[in-house]
């Protein structure tokens, strides 16, 4: 299955709501992550730009974005970011791809004046 990062960044009303009442939220959102045939691989509270980082292995980019979306729509994060990962191997298979496509940058040409 393929895998994403995911950045969380919750807002002033998130880490109000937090603080208010602790909990992990690492597993509140592990149902929902599930219910959309997914796994937590592994998720850690960070300091910086993201409050939380999470690994998941989704079905598909359709279910990856359902699940950055409902992140994004309930109102207690300022900013969801979902990456794409690829393994090693596959980064390599696009490489060779890359060589064999036949892209040609555009060239830069002078006029002589």
């Amino acid at each position: 299955m393929p895998h994403y990062l995911h950045q969380v960044a919750y807002s002033p009303e998130g880490w109000r709501a937090l603080i208010a009442q602790p909990q992990d939220r690492i597993e509140a959102v592990r149902p929902a992550v599930e219910k959309l045939g997914g796994k937590i691989k592994s998720a850690w509270f960070a300091f910086g730009d993201y409050d939380v980082v999470m690994i998941t292995e989704m079905p598909d980019n359709v279910s990856a974005a359902a699940i950055a979306i409902a992140f994004a729509g309930g109102g207690a994060c300022k900013s969801v970011q979902t990456t794409p990962l690829m393994s090693a191997e596959e980064a390599v298979q696009a490489v060779r791809r890359a060589n064999e496509s036949g892209y040609r940058p555009a060239a830069v040409t002078t006029r002589a004046a």
